[in-house]
């Protein structure tokens, strides 16, 4: 199975520390060039979280010789796009356009991040746009769960915050606050250009230096994560006869040598309609509509959780189906045969997903970002094909730890509901 294997990797960085990253992949057409900046809602105070984000809105509102719609309709006009995200760790600047508009990319990520007006008049009128945006995630169950659930599992630290804030925040934003967030993080140190596809590196480097001006240093700073201790639950009330449910146990960093372990780990429980939790739990017992498990990884540590949405009266049998299966996985091999499925599947995954030069990008940003490395497909390929019952038993002991379980409810369950679970299944 291959990927592309002869793509050809580059790197440099520059005087100011800004380093930019290639993977040039043969017979591509496209190229997908992203601006990656280390900071996240990870890096902000109570009372500016949800600024990263908001700056993030605020970028594409006009810059000294483009307005919002000139933006807009910059790459999209040619077939391309432009956009953004923000994460919990880094926020980037995308685009993906065909190879012979390498150069008008550049122009208008660098023009957007370098020439930015933000103007009070855009800041009030968007602080409206990323309210409303708060109000859909918490007016939607599947996704305000997770919301609390982040925050319920790292006991209130800054990587449990939401990354968009609270409606009070944005409120409270003005010029001179995001200026000085921005002077204090976005620094040369800081940033990743990372471009995949039809590129060449040569190039690439030349356009970054005429075009992307960056104030030099690397004033990178994050709290370390502690990991949540103990058991810990909670229950919110929503009005629901449905109760949404995540649990979930202390995982691990994205450099971490079982990265790939758990990721196998992951797509046996709850990676698909496959999967055995839903198997057992949807197909089987008909007990819920959605289930799956997820792990985050972030630069330090990471979180391994499951999630389902289930009438109120299965929550408990729901819950200890679960628990049967992680017991399983610590103590019983996997037999051969479904081993060499889950590594299929990974092996699957990754190859198709390779074949955007899109995700190609995500994956070369964060790796440089978070590693400061090259990890190659063929690399990852290798790594699964040697994948084996044992690592997935002892990534199993290690992650599935009943003494540390976090547990949020969003519906109708109570703490007494959570009672008639027999934790000592797991």
């Amino acid at each position: 199975m291959t990927a592309n294997q002869n793509s050809v990797y580059k790197k440099t960085v520059l005087d100011s520390g800004l380093r930019i990253v290639t993977e040039k992949i043969p017979f591509a057409r496209s190229t997908a060039l992203g601006i990656w900046i280390d900071v996240g809602s990870r890096n902000e105070t109570r009372e500016k979280n949800g600024i990263t984000h908001f700056i993030e809105h605020m970028l594409f509102k006009g810059t000294r010789s483009r307005n919002a719609q000139a933006i807009a309709l910059s790459l999209e006009a040619l077939g391309g796009s432009l956009n953004a995200f923000t994460s919990r760790e880094q926020t980037c600047f995308h685009a993906l356009v065909l190879d012979k508009h390498l150069e008008l990319a550049v122009d208008v990520l660098s023009d957007i991040l370098s020439n930015s007006t933000i103007s009070a008049q855009n800041i009030q009128r968007e602080k409206s746009v990323v309210i409303e945006e708060i109000r859909e995630v918490d007016e939607t169950p599947s996704d305000r769960i997770h919301e609390l659930f982040s925050d319920h599992f790292w006991r209130g630290q800054p990587l449990g915050w939401p990354i968009m804030g609270s409606a009070k925040n944005v409120v409270a934003f003005d010029r001179p606050t995001i200026r000085k967030f921005m002077k204090e993080n976005y620094l040369a140190g800081r940033v990743v250009v990372a471009a995949t596809g039809s590129i060449s590196h040569n190039k690439l480097v030349r356009l970054i230096r005429d075009k992307l001006n960056f104030r030099p240093g690397n004033n990178s700073h994050y709290l370390d994560a502690r990991d949540p201790q103990g058991f810990s639950s909670q229950f919110v009330k929503n009005g629901s006869s449905q109760t949404h449910i995540c649990l979930g146990f202390p995982g691990i960093g994205y450099s971490d040598p079982a990265r790939i372990p758990l990721l196998a780990l992951n797509n046996y429980l709850g990676g698909g309609m496959s999967s055995v939790l839903f198997q057992r739990i949807r197909e089987e017992r008909g007990m819920a509509y959605t289930v799956f498990t997820f792990p985050d990884f972030y630069r330090d540590c990471g979180v391994f959780g499951a999630y389902l949405a289930t009438d109120r009266k299965y929550l408990h049998e729901a819950v200890e189906t679960m628990l049967k299966e992680f017991r399983k996985l610590k103590r019983t091999r996997l037999p051969k045969m479904k081993m060499e499925r889950i590594k299929d599947q990974l092996k699957g995954g990754l190859v198709l997903g390779m074949e955007s030069t899109s995700s190609r990008m995500n994956r070369l940003g964060r790796q440089e970002l978070l590693m400061g490395r090259f990890f190659s497909v063929k690399q990852a390929l290798n790594a699964i094909g040697k994948l084996t019952p044992d690592h997935i038993i002892e990534t199993a002991r290690r992650i599935l730890d009943p003494d540390n379980i976090t547990i949020t409810a969003l519906g109708s369950a109570t703490k007494k509901d959570l009672s008639k679970v027999d934790w000592s299944l797991l």
